[in-house]
């Protein structure tokens, strides 16, 4: 017998305003990153999607599989980074109160101004569990998301969980760039989905 894979209850279906947090060392470190880093750095990613278009990325702790959250791993530049995110990200998820929280993926984005993140939903079994959470560290006004079925600016420094399983996008008509913290956030106490081990022995046998 198998289960579909259906989304975490605890999970925003909108957005979620979790709050501000203090920033001021995670900016510093950002602006210094020189363009080269970001370069290399993007051409090693693992999330290379069409959808994402040019946005860049520098990823900082990615899952094994995209059928399970539960298993994830540092990358190469998570230790130097470690100090300056880890504040930010228990800021950012402390009203959740859980025990023992597990970040499986982190990253920062960067969007060009006239960047574009086509419309799409985060469709992997991974994705359908933990938070999905941004934290703005550059952006302007005129950068525009939706999630939820509604439009969204959001600001610099406030933590907000948004809903990736429905359909969203964003876009950047500004002149300077858009550059997000994007983490993922579950609770490692809450049980399993019941779909998860059929799916990850179906995934398994093939």
């Amino acid at each position: 017998m198998t289960f579909a894979p259906v989304a975490n209850p605890r999970k925003t279906t909108s957005v979620r305003r979790l709050g501000p947090v203090e920033m001021t060392a995670l900016t510093t470190a950002v602006m210094a990153i020189p363009q080269d880093v970001w370069d290399a750095e993007n051409a090693a990613k693992p999330n290379k999607f069409d959808v994402l278009d040019a946005t860049r990325h520098i990823v900082f702790r990615f899952i094994d599989s995209p059928l399970d959250w539960r298993r994830s791993h540092d990358r190469t530049a998570w230790p130097g980074w470690r100090g300056v995110l880890e504040p930010v990200l228990a800021q950012a998820v402390r009203g959740f109160g859980y025990a023992r929280g597990v970040f499986p993926r982190v990253m920062l984005a960067r969007m060009a101004p006239g960047g574009i993140i086509h419309p799409h939903i985060d469709a992997n079994p991974a994705a359908k569990w933990p938070h999905k959470i941004h934290v703005p560290v550059v952006t302007n006004p005129e950068v525009v998301c939706f999630f939820g079925g509604s439009h969204h600016h959001f600001p610099i420094g406030e933590a907000v969980e948004v809903d990736n399983l429905g359909p969203h996008w964003v876009r950047n008509p500004g002149e300077t760039d858009r550059i997000h913290l994007i983490f993922e956030y579950y609770d490692a106490d809450q049980p399993d989905p019941q779909w998860l081990e059929p799916l990850l022995r179906a995934g398994a046998a093939r």
